[in-house]
């Protein structure tokens, strides 16, 4: 008899994104992407240059029926057909998680159908699963605005961290430096489009613990440099010049570190020669570019998710939904959000004054 498809239905609201995704499955193809509903808060956060959480929190409430229509609308499924609800659990704002898991947790009990709490780091980490043929293990360099890490993937649930930032996380870092230059938020893309007009060699910023600390990362002593730097910025050239170093600064650290990302995983997994560059900071261009270029030396094979599956979305929650599903982890109704949700429960914290690396 031949297998019925599996349906399952991704919530995401851990920041500032309300997604809504359906995603079907047959036997052993690729999971396929019906719908995949994304509604920014942009317009909402620029102006205070950066998330609002009460205010992010209130968009979703308004907006999450509306979009999970949407998506299936779109996906021309009948809501009674999805097999599971997959929504964001955390880490995440805790206000934001619980409109999108309370959500879930309705549509759960009226569908009868199971609730399934998922890592939104979980979802980054699966997420070139949705466009290639990826097998465990791997080498995870997961870079986003709230997360910045490498870790070893063995499985669904098997992470061990590498390296990680003692401060700002990567997309956090290009949002800093945008505000201390007066650009939009988020930072990232105008950053990146600027620095293709600037002299990259111009200024020479720090690159903390380069050569100390293995895999893991600093990014707090670059943006406070752009700062004592901001007041000798005085025509358009000097801070695309600025944002062209900044960016070069940024990607000779990268470089660095997930070189000794590589020869740790090695070690640990001697025959696997697989990076997964996953993340919204994993959209930039320049830096997949670089990263490709160290691949190709390391004569690793790298992956990507693809442009529009690196931000915030629910198709790659829906993703892990269906990998719970198939092994039939489920939660109950009492599941609580996590604003704090390590992929490796066993790795030290680092944050902070005073961390020893």
């Amino acid at each position: 008899m031949k297998k019925k498809k599996t349906i399952i239905l991704g919530i995401e609201t851990s920041c500032d994104e309300t997604a809504v995704s359906v995603l079907e499955h047959e036997n052993n193809k690729r999971p396929k992407i019906l719908s995949n509903i994304v509604s920014s808060q942009f317009d909402i956060h620029e102006k205070f240059g950066g998330v609002v959480p009460e205010l992010a929190a209130r968009s979703h409430l308004e907006k999450i029926d509306l979009i999970t229509n949407e998506a299936l609308k779109k996906s021309k499924i009948n809501i009674n057909k999805i097999d599971a609800i997959a929504a964001t659990a955390g880490p995440g704002l805790i206000v934001c998680l619980s409109v999108g898991l309370n959500f879930a947790k309705a549509l759960s009990v009226s569908l009868r159908k199971p609730l399934i709490a998922v890592n939104h780091l979980e979802g980054h980490a699966l997420s070139p699963k949705l466009n290639s043929e990826l097998k465990f293990p791997y080498l995870l360099f997961l870079i986003s605005g709230g997360h910045t890490q490498f870790l070893s993937v063995d499985g669904l649930g098997k992470y061990k961290r590498l390296g990680t930032t003692i401060d700002d996380a990567l997309g956090e870092a290009y949002d800093k430096v945008s505000k201390i230059m007066n650009f939009t938020y988020p930072g990232g893309p105008i950053i990146e489009q600027l620095s293709k007009k600037g002299n990259k060699d111009r200024f020479k910023l720090p690159k903390p613990i380069f050569y100390k600390g293995g895999s893991n990362m600093s990014f707090a002593g670059l943006k406070t440099a752009v700062l004592r730097l901001k007041n000798s910025l005085k025509t358009n050239k000097d801070k695309c010049d600025l944002a062209a170093s900044f960016q070069k600064t940024i990607i000779e650290i990268l470089i660095k570190k997930t070189k000794n990302a590589i020869d740790e995983h090695i070690e640990n997994y001697p025959s696997n020669r697989s990076l997964v560059v996953a993340g919204g900071v994993a959209s930039n261009k320049e830096i997949r570019k670089n990263l490709k270029k160290l691949c190709n030396q390391e004569n690793f094979e790298i992956f990507f998710p693809n442009i529009e599956i690196c931000t915030d979305n629910a198709a790659m929650i829906a993703l892990v939904g269906l990998e719970k599903y198939k092994k039939k982890k489920f939660d109950s109704l009492d599941f609580e959000v996590k604003p704090r949700w390590p992929l490796d429960r066993k790795a030290k914290f680092l944050k902070g004054a005073g961390v020893k690396l």
